[in-house]
């Protein structure tokens, strides 16, 4: 029997196979193939030889491995008849083929060369319903109009998708001419119903349309851009024609030739000057209007504009610098005392490093503004960069150039604006940085605040070093706690503490009235402040540990003058009427309301379970009371009052010294055991952390287990032990000030604070008492004079 004779029993022919991967043959549709392998050459002579030029070509699937196997293709491919063969003398084979039709593979014959197969050819199904009618004629009218916008479909194809009834013809003649992957192509083929099939491929025609207007629609811009640079290119040169008529210089138009003139007038380092000469060079090659063109021109004027070695000369005069720190700040000593230090070493050697400052302290205290006057002390320019809130690490170091729209860092946009290399930076609120995914902004500072680092910054951007050794960096928080150790390892700590009233007095008087009268428009006028209603404006209208509050009520009052002056159409050029004001305590009411704070907060008689205790926050010192209940329970402490961990576990130190002393206490064992103590510190919706508030709670709790009143007249810091010593705390100058500004007459503090007073105003130290304690039990026997305790001390 013949190879390609019908098997009569079972509708089947035995043909030579070739696989084939990047071409699908399509019934009615010729392809050239050419076949170097001997699993297709072997094909192609066994199909001339044996098969009537007949062989069926099986599409591999994409996962095929490069050797041939029978799982690893489609079952559905085309029958094609051969129509021109040629063979060349290395054996290779070149072919024409025509699909005939589709057949399914029922099983190989043979896996060896050359390949053979059992096929079984499809049952077409030529009814046309109406639906399959309606996709035809859909079918047409789509593919032509992909013709039209696509191109390069031969006629005769568009004449038989015109004229053709058959579903399979149509079908065969579309998705030959569609640019569809080999897979889906093969896919499709394997489809036997017409509606099924057709339907399919009209989805993949609308695709492809859709592709090809997204394609012709970029094409369309790009060419309108082309056109563009085309006709700005044109004009270019007709204005340097016009240009060149009139005489005027054409050979610079992009302003390359200042840019060049302005880089060899800079004094810049070597490094730097190589670095911007080759970015120069590139730039001349570069056409005027291309992107990177302006990326190079931005660097460059960067590099131009930013001080290398420009410098102001340092003011030595330590008497007028004293004068311009007077001027501007009320006392602040050690501050003082530190830039006149500076002064004075660079009298002596102008090659010391720049110190790297930073003033700590509440709100409000001038830590800013002493910045700006620590400038002008030296005579040097004065530049202020934020840190609040920042948390790319980029906003430090710059991003690199080849980013849109890239910029330096702002450490080096700042020195811009300074203009010279040695200002005073100020990096304000140091302590409000964070860190996410995009870097931690404090560890680049590193660098910039390293003594040893920073005489070679390199900024993202600029990609060359950066002599930041000159600037003298100060920096200012409101508190140590958020500053990552290394960062402030590397800065030198002054604190600027809270005012004393006194203090607060004079700065209202000497800095805060006079500017809030000139802001207003009333400096022409004579307004006098009593000294009583100064006073009653700190004590009873703000309740802070800087001015700023403060500072913020002078200027009400000044604007409800300034519109009593515009009521009365008082003005300063009119002669014989002089406009003067006298504020006394009842105009500050008048003004401002009734007092918004009572002076004395604390309770006039002495109460069970409540002892007063002083705090050290962000915001300066304040009087921190602790109230203590007891009830039957079974022995648990209950603390509330969003309190820390540090200061829950004092709470319980506290317990646990009690239980251990409870017989000097003259208290019962069982106490202990069938009793709760609940400890609450108010304002719960500010958290409070730290250990100096071990005392004050153990004599609350000592207060309701005894039921004797701790004294209210003494305000209380220090930490506790276990053992029953007193350890130190910090914060003592805003703690006792807070206790001033509340009237409380004595103030119990740890032995080893007794050094910390000397930082207390003095006029402050002469009105309160001072308890110095090395033991707890010399603390409770204080607290609780009139109890007969038996601890030792």
């Amino acid at each position: 029997m013949k190879l390609f004779e019908r098997n009569r029993t079972r509708g089947s022919l035995i043909l030579p196979v070739i696989p084939v991967r990047d071409t699908v043959l399509l019934p009615g549709m010729g392809i050239q193939m050419a076949s170097e392998k001997p699993i297709g050459i072997q094909a192609v002579l066994e199909a001339r030889d044996h098969a009537q030029n007949r062989l069926f070509f099986c599409h591999a699937k994409p996962e095929a491995p490069p050797d041939f196997k029978p799982e690893a293709v489609y079952e559905v491919g085309t029958i094609g008849q051969i129509i021109h063969l040629q063979q060349n003398r290395e054996g290779h084979v070149r072919i024409l083929v025509q699909g005939l039709e589709r057949a399914r593979i029922q099983q190989f014959t043979s896996l060896t060369i050359p390949l053979r197969a059992q096929i079984k050819p499809l049952e077409e199904n030529l009814e046309i319903t109406d639906e399959v009618a309606a996709l035809m004629r859909l079918l047409r009218e789509e593919f032509l109009e992909y013709a039209r916008s696509a191109g390069g479909v031969p006629p005769k194809v568009k004449e038989t998708v015109e004229q053709t009834d058959s579903p399979l013809v149509l079908f065969s003649s579309i998705l030959h001419h569609l640019p569809l992957p080999t897979a889906t192509k093969a896919a499709l083929l394997a489809l036997e119903n017409p509606r099924e099939y057709l339907s399919r491929l009209g989805e993949e025609l609308k695709a492809e349309q859709e592709v090809l207007s997204l394609r012709q629609e970029i094409t369309a811009r790009v060419k309108r851009r082309m056109e563009q640079s085309q006709k700005e290119y044109v004009l270019q040169e007709q204005l340097k024609e016009i240009q060149r008529q009139l005489g005027k210089d054409v050979d610079d138009p992009s302003g390359l030739k200042d840019l060049e003139e302005r880089l060899k007038a800079k004094v810049l380092p070597d490094e730097v000057r190589t670095k911007a000469e080759r970015e120069l060079d590139r730039l001349k090659k570069l056409q005027p209007l291309s992107p990177e063109a302006g990326v190079l021109r931005t660097y460059l004027e960067w590099i131009v504009d930013i001080p290398w070695t420009e410098r102001t000369t340092d003011s030595k005069d330590i008497r007028r610098a004293q004068e311009i720190l007077d001027e501007d700040h009320y006392d602040l000593v050690k501050v003082k005392e530190r830039i006149l230090e500076f002064i004075a070493v660079r009298q002596l050697s102008e090659e010391g490093r720049g110190p790297i400052l930073c003033f700590v302290g509440p709100p409000g205290t001038g830590k800013t503004s002493l910045g700006r006057s620590l400038a002008r002390a030296l005579g040097r320019n004065f530049v202020r960069m934020s840190l609040g809130g920042v948390r790319d690490e980029a906003e430090i170091r710059g991003h690199r150039k080849t980013y849109v729209a890239a910029l330096p860092g702002k450490i080096i946009q700042t020195m811009k604006k300074a203009g010279s290399i040695n200002p005073v930076f100020l990096l304000d609120e140091i302590d409000k940085m964070s860190s996410d995914f995009r870097g931690d902004p404090a560890s680049a500072l590193l660098e910039v605040l390293d003594p040893e680092q920073n005489h070679a910054f390199v900024d993202h951007y600029l990609e060359v070093p950066y002599d930041l050794s000159h600037v003298m960096f100060v920096t200012t928080a409101n508190s140590l706690h958020t500053i990552p150790y290394p960062l402030r390892d590397r800065m030198e700590i002054i604190e600027v503490s809270g005012y004393s009233d006194v203090e607060k007095f004079h700065i209202a008087v000497n800095h805060l009235i006079p500017r809030q009268q000139k802001e207003n428009g009333l400096d022409w006028a004579a307004i006098t402040f009593r000294r009583e209603a100064v006073y009653h404006v700190i004590h009873h209208y703000t309740l802070e540990s800087g001015v700023r509050e403060l500072d913020r009520t002078i200027g009400r009052i000044m604007r409800k003058i300034a519109t009593e002056v515009v009521e009365k159409k008082v003005h300063p050029e009119k002669e014989g009427r002089p406009f003067s004001k006298v504020i006394t305590a009842k105009a500050v009411e008048r003004y401002l309301g009734p007092p918004r704070i009572p002076r004395n907060t604390r309770p006039l008689e002495p109460r069970v379970g409540l002892a007063y205790g002083l705090a050290w926050t962000e915001l300066g010192g304040r009087l921190l009371p602790v109230e203590a209940v007891s009830f039957e329970g079974r022995g648990d402490l209950i603390l509330t009052g969003s309190l820390g961990d540090v200061m829950k576990e004092s709470a319980f130190a506290g317990l646990s010294f009690l239980k251990a002393h409870a017989r000097s206490f003259n208290l019962n064992d069982e106490v202990f055991s069938r009793r709760d103590i609940h400890i609450h510190v108010p304002e719960g919706a500010i958290p409070k952390d730290g250990p100096s508030a071990g005392i004050t709670l153990t004599a609350a709790m000592l207060s309701v287990l005894t039921g004797i009143p701790p004294r209210h007249d003494v305000a209380i810091t220090g930490e506790i032990t276990l053992t029953g010593r007193i350890l130190p705390v910090g914060g003592i100058k805003e703690k006792v000030l807070a206790a001033h500004r509340h009237d409380i007459p004595s103030v119990l503090l740890p032995k080893e604070n007794e050094k910390d007073l000397a930082d207390v105003p003095r006029k402050v130290r002469q009105k309160l008492s001072f308890v110095f304690v090395e033991s707890l039990a010399e603390a409770l026997a204080i607290l609780f004079p009139e109890a007969q305790f038996t601890l030792r001390t």
